[in-house]
């Protein structure tokens, strides 16, 4: 086990506080300069198993809160059924997340109660709460489907808040966050009803961007990663990733898909690339995967290749994808070189011989 890994685990266990992790890796660093020079292993570490336990655990987890949840669904209606799966997830996590500290539990766990949260609100108080399809723009939500939305949302980010406070999952804060956003979106359709069809795309690339800047800021507070920080803008990260990624490469691809469009798509993703490699984050760069996958399917088709452009571009792909993760160190150095200094140090494990 290394420093940061045992700080983490000090810090979850209550041993030391946050600050006094982040404090003794400081001194860590002064006193070992290799320690934030040179990157041993992977960098970007997030827990989901502690051990087969874990796993094991969550089978149970899911039959229980399942079949709870179908039972008590056809026996006392859909708002009470929910409201039960979410007080009994909360019971749950007062045993695996708060006591034995289990981590695929734990994310299970939060991600019930906050569903199970949402839907218990929202149905109670329309039962026209189509929720994908009113994110995605795909039906006209009622008026009664917005005010279920919103208060909904509303409702269910304070109790992530509070789950939080409780138990101290890190994923509760982009649960958070992912309704907010979705209540967000509920506001918006009430408040511009008409201009919504054609202002989706931007509000949601938007908002993506406003999660990631959430994310870095809990990135930059914690450069060495050794506190529950780094594993919070972690899950940020994957929230922002499809928000901006998605509309704006899938408005671009809609246009067109001639070469123009696809090179076009394959530089934004480069540019994404850059921006994973600065912040060490690989989330965004592999929302854009899809859409390069396409684009590169439509160059080489274009080239002559059309029988087998999509085993091509598959395989284009994955050897990008390889090449980046072999070469991730040496193009991260490369990147941050090419950044002003003082930004460069404050990004996570600045590396040295800027």
């Amino acid at each position: 086990m290394d420093d940061r890994d045992f700080l983490q685990r000090a810090v979850a266990r209550g041993i030391v506080s946050e600050a006094q992790a982040a404090a003794l890796a400081a001194l860590r660093r002064e006193e070992a300069p290799p320690i934030s020079t040179d990157l041993t292993d992977d960098d970007e570490r997030v827990r989901f198993v502690t051990g087969f336990a874990d796993i094991f655990v969550t089978i149970g987890l899911i039959l229980v809160l399942g079949t709870t949840g179908v039972l008590a669904s056809s026996a006392l209606g859909t708002p009470a059924a929910a409201a039960l799966v979410a007080a009994l997830s909360w019971g749950l996590a007062e045993v695996f997340s708060r006591r034995r500290r289990m981590a695929l539990p734990s994310i299970v766990l939060l991600a019930s109660f906050v569903c199970a949260a949402f839907a218990a609100v929202g149905s109670a108080i329309s039962a026209d709460l189509r929720f994908w399809s009113i994110v995605e723009g795909r039906a006209a939500p009622s008026e009664a489907g917005i005010l279920a939305q919103i208060v909904a949302a509303a409702v269910t980010g304070v109790l992530a808040a509070l789950h939080y406070r409780r138990f101290r999952v890190p994923i509760a804060v982009a649960a958070g966050v992912a309704v907010l956003v979705v209540g967000a979106f509920g506001l918006l359709d009430a408040l511009l009803p008409a201009e919504m069809a054609s202002l989706r795309s931007g509000l949601t690339a938007g908002l993506g961007l406003a999660v990631f800047a959430l994310a870095m800021r809990f990135d930059l507070s914690d450069p060495e990663r050794v506190t529950r920080r780094t594993v919070i803008a972690f899950w940020l990260h994957l929230l922002a990733a499809p928000l901006i990624v998605h509309p704006v490469l899938g408005v671009i691809q809609a246009d067109g898909s001639g070469p123009a469009t696809a090179s076009l798509v394959l530089a934004i993703v480069l540019g994404l690339a850059v921006v994973a490699l600065a912040t060490d984050r690989r989330a965004i760069l592999v929302s854009g995967l899809i859409y390069a996958s396409v684009a590169l399917g439509t160059l080489i088709s274009e080239a002559g290749f059309e029988n087998g452009a999509v085993a091509y571009s598959l395989l284009v792909l994955g050897l990008f994808v390889l090449g980046l993760s072999i070469a991730w160190k040496d193009l991260r150095r490369l990147v941050l070189n090419r950044l002003p200094p003082s930004f460069a140090a404050r990004l996570p494990h600045p590396i040295g011989a800027r």
